[in-house]
């Protein structure tokens, strides 16, 4: 037991030196939302987007130490109008959470939005890929449009780190330089 106690010590130890206390992110390197599509199947709207700079080295080395990361993406589908007040058809998040696999040496994605179906992967470049793609979310059935009536998707992107096991997160300084907000987006269409 006094072993085990001495290597977490010195494990924490090793978290406190190594931690800088400056964010390691500029200001050009802030995260943000990019590439956001808008587009139909034969049956539904579908959401196409990508976050840039939304992963740290910082980040990576959390997640290979049991830190969840997970983002959320947050959207709202409005029908908008010439008048003052839009009408909310749809306000829905989905989770992508990326975790590491320590026996496996492998980086796991799970999407909320696929029935938590999960994807391995050895490379963290596919991982970190994979966490900042939105692929073709399904946001409401076309059925449920008007034609040629104007709207508009608001959308943003959060990212939290999960919480450490054994309440860890009170003996190790992992800042909330983590957790991210970006700014709303909106997309206005005609269906």
């Amino acid at each position: 037991m006094k072993l085990f106690t001495i290597r977490l010590l010195f494990f924490c130890g090793f978290l406190i030196l190594a931690h800088p206390c400056q964010p390691l992110a500029s200001a050009e390197e802030t995260p943000e939302i990019k590439d956001i599509i808008v587009t139909t199947s034969d049956t539904d709207l579908l959401l196409f987007a990508t976050v840039k700079n939304g992963i740290t080295q910082e980040m990576v080395e959390g997640v290979k130490n049991g830190i969840p990361i997970i983002f959320t993406y947050q959207m709202e589908l409005v029908k908008t109008s010439s008048k003052w007040i839009d009408t909310t058809l749809i306000e829905s998040t989905v989770t992508h959470t990326l975790t590491f696999d320590e026996a496996n040496k492998t980086y796991r994605i799970a999407f909320s939005d696929q029935g938590d179906k999960v994807v391995t992967t050895k490379d963290i470049t596919e991982a970190k890929q994979l966490m900042a793609e939105l692929n073709g979310v399904k946001v409401i059935a076309l059925s449920q449009l008007i034609p040629d009536a104007p709207y508009a998707i608001h959308f943003k992107v959060t990212l939290k780190k999960g919480s450490l096991p054994l309440g860890m997160h009170r003996l190790l300084p992992i800042p909330a330089l983590w957790d991210f907000e970006t700014d709303w987006r909106t997309i206005e269409f005609r269906y």
